[in-house]
């Protein structure tokens, strides 16, 4: 395992990689609000012989926070100088929410750089900008704690926040560690960004994953998306929440293990 400060435009953005240099490279991308150890119960139960690289979006986790706002260009050419700077081609790239947005676009953008998609819990297009501005509003006058409670309720489904309490006070805690500028600068990022012509130029393999109960981007929303990509495999996970990596690892990875055995060899 090798964490690394790496250099991507004007930021260092903090990296973690594990597995033999050459392994199929898999790109694991945090959704909003959260950071790499997202995927912390999932990567343990991949094949071994893979190079998993994680890293924390702009403005999460260990990664540089400039000031609110960013651009999704922007966090898509953060990832592509990351993977650039590693060498890393014809990788398999795994997005979470957010970080299904900067896959998809990364792919439309760097199609050397993508073999194909994982996306979970995202779309082409989230929200709106009001809907985003009233967020960020918030934020900034209340801090993430003024949002924790909502955010919870669309993260994770009823069950999960009741029977584990203590992994739902986790959560919430890295939620509100996150930087406020790096929050707001990824919802303002969202707001302003629609891939729906983009992804739906997209042919390359993918497979669109979401929980059946999420709050954040329902199931219709994800199966929508899905369905401009030729080909893709759309597949809900059942009760869990916005972040089935968390609520349903073992789920999640088995189809993350079973979609990369379908690949074809020296694609």
């Amino acid at each position: 395992m090798t964490l690394q400060m790496i250099p991507t435009n004007d930021i260092s953005t903090n990296a973690l990689i594990d597995g033999p240099d050459d392994g199929q490279a898999v790109v694991f991308v945090n959704s909003l609000g959260t950071d790499l150890r997202v995927w912390d119960a999932v990567l343990p139960l991949l094949p071994g012989d893979l190079r998993i690289l994680r890293y924390d979006m702009r403005g999460h986790g260990r990664s540089d926070a400039p000031p609110a706002p960013y651009h999704m260009g922007t966090l898509v050419a953060d990832l592509a100088a990351l993977l650039d700077t590693l060498k890393v081609r014809r990788a398999v790239v795994v997005g979470l929410s957010i970080g299904g947005i900067v896959a998809q676009g990364l792919a439309a953008e760097r199609p050397d750089l993508v073999r194909a998609l994982v996306l979970a819990d995202t779309a082409a297009k989230i929200g709106t900008p009001e809907l985003w501005q009233t967020r960020i509003d918030a934020v900034r006058k209340g801090g993430l704690e003024a949002i924790a409670g909502d955010v919870m309720a669309r993260w994770f489904s009823p069950r999960f926040r009741r029977d584990q309490p203590e992994a739902c006070a986790l959560w919430q805690a890295r939620l509100t560690d996150t930087p406020a500028e790096g929050y707001m600068g990824c919802c303002a990022a969202i707001a302003e960004t629609d891939l729906m012509e983009s992804t739906s130029r997209l042919r390359l393999p993918a497979l669109v994953i979401c929980g059946a109960m999420d709050g954040a981007t329902p199931p219709d929303l994800v199966r929508e998306t899905a369905a401009l990509i030729p080909g893709a495999d759309f597949r809900l996970i059942p009760g869990a929440g916005h972040l089935p990596c968390i609520e349903a690892p073992d789920l999640v990875a088995t189809l993350i293990g079973g979609f990369l055995d379908t690949l074809p060899e020296g694609t």
